[in-house]
């Protein structure tokens, strides 16, 4: 209702944005395309939610609510799990009798359809029928067919809502199994064991699992984190908006029943709205029990004047960082990798297979076009397991075994980075060689494992020196500080 959130909102999401985005740091990925389009759906659900809307509001909410889940949907191969959660949230709403029943099962007839079009148009994609967010939404829509109609308030109504509750958890479960049963497919597989391990509920030797758990965008949030929210003020007024509006939440369930890069920039904005929220400090003020002043007029100077002062506040200490930032003229400064690609483009034969870690694939067939044998994709099972293949050129491997590998794929060049294999990584065991090492059962990382010795020295070391065998399989024919460029031997035979 006022238009001081929103830009409290934006200062907040500006000052933030090492935490709110990792768009300044990175390569854009799919999901930054996309969650532009999820922040839409979630306005639009909130618009449509709303009670007391007219019927051209409504309307419009909906077919906007319609039109993002589906882009959402279609731009990241994870926006179902997003989805799925958001569903949940939607189910307890209802349950509670916190929103309209009508409306939240609206909103799962946009899930069904967003799903099953995004199947046709993604060439029959698996992974969207075998997705729990389908079997959640077909078991709601199923107890909502078996429900009867009882009279709301009374005891039989609160005991068909636990029955319902239990109804839902079973179905989903079950038809999660059933359509695993009768769909093929490869995808997901290794997100449920990846969850698996982040939480602490198996352990794993997997090259590719440890390597996605040591990114840093994965890691528990650091005291730094919390520190820079602290700094700008938001995390202070995010905790005590949230304090409210859960206890107020509560409040209303208990007299219906009588008896959290996604989450920072709704911190941004779940805060803003609070500190501008006329009604919320009255909530406020009517559990302090305050008579001194008359609660109304205080809530709406307060709604007005503490984001007034935060945004002084803010102005005064970051506008100068952020106007000294915007005059720092930044550019892309890598000349090895720049050297590198000037070869590949006026050296390599154009039909020149390379093969490297992921991310320098990738970069090759950006700016050069030429074939790769891997990209940075980690939503299959095929690719992560050929990804994991070839960064065994930085293991404790023969040069026979690499070739083996490497001719598998076709590949033709090897490019061996010295960053990967000189890594002196800051964080205990997450160098890209400790993880191929412990994969590989080269060392110990538990107790009671089995120790594999390796009588080879680690490959990207041992074929810089040049000598028998890898002299026999690998040719350097281009290196600079960065990179070693070896072509791979057409080799007849090997020995036994």
């Amino acid at each position: 209702g006022t238009w001081l959130a929103g830009m409290l909102t934006v200062a907040w999401f500006i000052i933030n944005r090492v935490d709110t985005t990792r768009i300044e740091y990175s390569i854009p990925l799919r999901e930054n395309w996309a969650l532009p389009y999820f922040a839409c759906q979630v306005a639009a659900l909130t618009g449509y939610l709303k009670s007391n809307l007219n019927t051209y509001a409504e309307r419009f909410c909906y077919l906007l609510m319609s039109a993002s889940t589906y882009t959402f949907m279609m731009m990241w191969e994870y926006s179902h799990y997003l989805l799925f959660l958001q569903a949940i949230s939607l189910f307890l709403l209802d349950i509670f009798s916190v929103e309209q029943s009508d409306k939240v099962h609206e909103v799962y007839k946009i899930y069904i359809f967003s799903l099953f079009l995004g199947y046709l148009l993604q060439f029959e994609n698996p992974a969207l029928l075998v997705s729990p967010l389908l079997s959640l939404v077909a078991a709601l829509m199923l107890t909502k067919c078996l429900q009867l109609n009882v009279k709301k308030g009374t005891f039989i109504a609160k005991i068909m809502k636990v029955i319902n509750f239990y109804l839902v958890c079973t179905l989903t479960v079950t038809l999660n199994i059933i359509m695993k049963m009768f769909v093929p497919h490869k995808e997901n597989g290794h997100m449920l064991k990846f969850l698996e391990v982040k939480f602490g509920l198996n352990m794993t030797k997997n090259f590719t699992m440890n390597w996605l758990l040591c990114q840093e965008s994965l890691q528990a949030p650091s005291q730094d984190f919390f520190l820079r929210l602290t700094q700008s003020s938001l995390l202070p007024f995010y905790i005590l908006v949230l304090i409210i509006c859960l206890l107020s939440m509560t409040q209303v369930i208990i007299r219906r029943i009588n008896l959290k890069y996604i989450w920072t920039p709704y911190v941004c904005m779940l805060a803003a709205f609070g500190v501008c929220s006329p009604e919320l400090w009255m909530t406020l003020f009517k559990w302090l029990r305050l008579r001194t002043i008359h609660p109304i007029l205080l809530a709406l100077i307060l709604s007005m004047a503490v984001p007034t002062i935060i945004g002084l506040s803010l102005w005064k200490e970051f506008f100068p960082r952020l106007m000294t930032e915007l005059t720092e003229l930044q550019e892309f400064y890598d000349p090895d990798t720049v050297e590198l690609m000037t070869w590949i483009k006026r050296q390599a034969p154009i039909a020149a297979v390379f093969a490297g870690s992921p991310q320098l694939m990738g970069a090759i067939k950006l700016c050069t076009g030429w074939m790769v044998t891997s990209l940075p994709l980690y939503n299959d099972d095929d690719l992560l397991k050929r990804n994991e293949n070839i960064y065994q050129i930085y293991s404790k491997r023969s040069a026979e075994d690499i070739y083996k590998i490497l001719t598998s794929y076709k590949a033709n060049y090897l490019i061996v980075e010295d960053a990967i294999c000189n890594e002196v990584g800051t964080m205990r065991g997450c160098r890209v060689k400790d993880l191929l090492d412990v994969a590989n059962g080269h060392v110990v990382c538990e107790e009671g494992d089995k120790l594999t010795y390796s009588k080879y020295g680690r490959f990207c070391h041992e074929v810089k020196i040049n000598y028998s065998p890898y002299v026999n399989y690998f040719t350097r024919v281009y290196w600079n500080r960065s990179y070693f460029v070896y072509k791979i031997n057409t080799v007849i035979s090997f020995q036994s």
